[in-house]
């Protein structure tokens, strides 16, 4: 498992190629005053306009954004549309275009008009040949993708059903990225999920699912027992189904659905969300990660994508701030005060379907090797519960002149912190009982120490949890700290 800082670092070195349907994305903003005298329709008074790469393009966009690299493959027209895609593309510094060129069609465009005040699409007008591109451009695309597979740490195929993933570039694809051991995620557009057979991921939304599988899926046990059969027919290992301000459910062949809820956010457009979560799904499982940890790196992008006007991307820091977001609670709310009081807030954090974590230590005197314990372990999960050792506890631990601080004290500094949602003290020489009670399903530690050696690891592994390592920072220490404060008293 990955602190978020070490997630950035081997996402970093990964390539994803990426191949799918280009296209420019336009949006006229206005305001909505008045409606025409010549049709009862709304008219716009445009005040701003911009142009953004879209589609798959917008994919590519997004993967170089979050710091990966990225070979995108796409098609367009031999027109200004084309010829302004292939300019932008190419001064993006994190991607590498292989466009192939159509003159018997028009590179796609969509111009959306949006109402400034309410963030409403009001109308959409569209330019595009929606047909499988013609054999002999089948064959060009088949050209530049398929040297570019040994390059790539995984492939991703962003289906927008405009021509450039025809049944023969998808089997194509996929039958040669397996060869080679690549990972295959396609976002799907058809509805015949046989066509994407052999891929490892699809992430259709709920909408292309229930088309797809015939099924209402309106509830997650219904999703789960669906996927299964859609699985089978398409030969992948797992199926992750979005769902809006539901958050999004994964699927794997032979394991359990892991449910992640939809991050709390004022929506202003939800145009490329589907795109955030497939490029961030790709670079994140490339660098290694689980399916729990790019689900919810996944989920936290698209809470940023969907905040933002347009088809927008998400910068590293936009992601940390999700996944790292503000405290829950005020600082005195946070310290627990009884068992029960600790058993009612897991109990209204597992409703809402949420990850808690744990950590623990003396923190006598807090320093930045531990706010960097803390900030990790808050990037692996939704709530994070630090356990805090008691006076008497770190007595019999450090000896009859520690703690500096006394408990309460100690507490409401570490309650302080955004990255703590709870302290909970505890008098044992060890976490163990509060483990027991919490059943974690992430535990970290310092990289000091090795997984063996963190108490209560067979506990969260026996419940499907991780154990995450953070590595220390050099040079600091309470110990050395409160050897340096007192040597300089004396």
């Amino acid at each position: 498992m990955f602190s978020f800082d070490a997630l950035l670092q081997a996402i970093a070195r990964q390539t994803v190629l990426c191949v799918g349907d280009l296209m420019l994305d336009e949006f006229v903003y206005g305001e909505v005053s008045r409606i025409s005298p010549e049709a009862p329709a709304p008219v716009i008074a445009v005040q701003r306009s911009e142009t953004n790469i879209g589609g798959a393009g917008n994919v590519a966009r997004n993967i170089a954004a979050i710091g990966a690299r990225c070979i995108f493959v796409g098609l367009i027209g031999d027109d200004a549309t084309g010829r302004l895609l292939e300019t932008e593309l190419g001064s993006e510094p994190r991607i590498e275009p292989v466009l192939v060129r159509d003159a018997s069609r028009p590179t796609t465009r969509k111009v959306r008009f949006v109402s400034e005040h309410f963030s409403t699409h009001m109308l959409r007008a569209d330019w595009e040949t929606a047909a499988p591109a013609a054999t002999d451009v089948e064959q060009r695309l088949l050209d530049a993708i398929l040297p570019q597979l040994a390059r790539a740490d995984i492939v991703l195929l962003s289906d927008y059903a405009k021509g450039v993933l025809t049944a023969r570039v998808i089997r194509d694809t996929i039958d040669a990225a397996k060869k080679l051991g690549k990972r295959v995620i396609v976002d799907p557009k058809s509805a015949n999920f046989a066509i994407y057979r052999g891929a490892t991921l699809l992430t259709p939304n709920r909408k292309e699912f229930t088309a797809a599988t015939r099924n209402a899926a309106a509830t997650d046990d219904e999703i789960a027992t669906a996927a299964q059969d859609a699985m089978a027919l398409a030969e992948c290992e797992a199926m992750l189904v979005t769902k809006s301000e539901h958050g999004m459910t994964l699927v794997p062949r032979g394991g359990e659905p892991i449910h992640v809820p939809a991050l709390p956010v004022k929506v202003r457009d939800v145009s490329g969300a589907g795109d955030t979560v497939a490029a961030v799904l790709a670079v994140v499982l490339a660098s290694g990660a689980n399916w729990a940890t790019a689900m919810r790196a996944a989920s936290a992008a698209a809470a940023v994508a969907v905040s933002k006007n347009g088809t927008a991307v998400v910068t590293p820091a936009e992601l940390r701030r999700r996944i790292l977001p503000h405290a829950s609670l005020a600082a005195e709310e946070k310290i627990i005060g009884s068992d029960a009081e600790l058993d009612e807030r897991l109990k209204q954090w597992r409703r809402e379907g949420l990850r808690v974590g744990f950590t623990n230590g003396c923190f006598d005197i807090l320093h930045p090797g531990h706010v960097k314990v803390l900030t990790a372990a808050r990037g692996a999960c939704d709530r994070l519960i630090v356990g805090l050792n008691s006076d008497a506890s770190v007595r019999r631990l450090k000896g009859e002149s520690r703690p500096v601080q006394h408990e309460r004290a100690r507490a409401e500094v570490l309650a302080a912190l955004e990255a703590v949602d709870l302290v909970a003290i505890f008098e044992e020489d060890t976490p163990l009982r509060l483990i027991t009670r919490i059943e974690p399903s992430v535990l970290v530690k310092g990289g000091d120490y090795t997984r063996e050696q963190v108490v209560g690891h067979e506990i969260v592994a026996a419940k499907g949890g991780d154990v995450l390592l953070v590595d220390v920072l050099p040079g600091f220490s309470t110990t050395s700290l409160v050897a340096r404060a007192r040597e300089g008293l004396s």
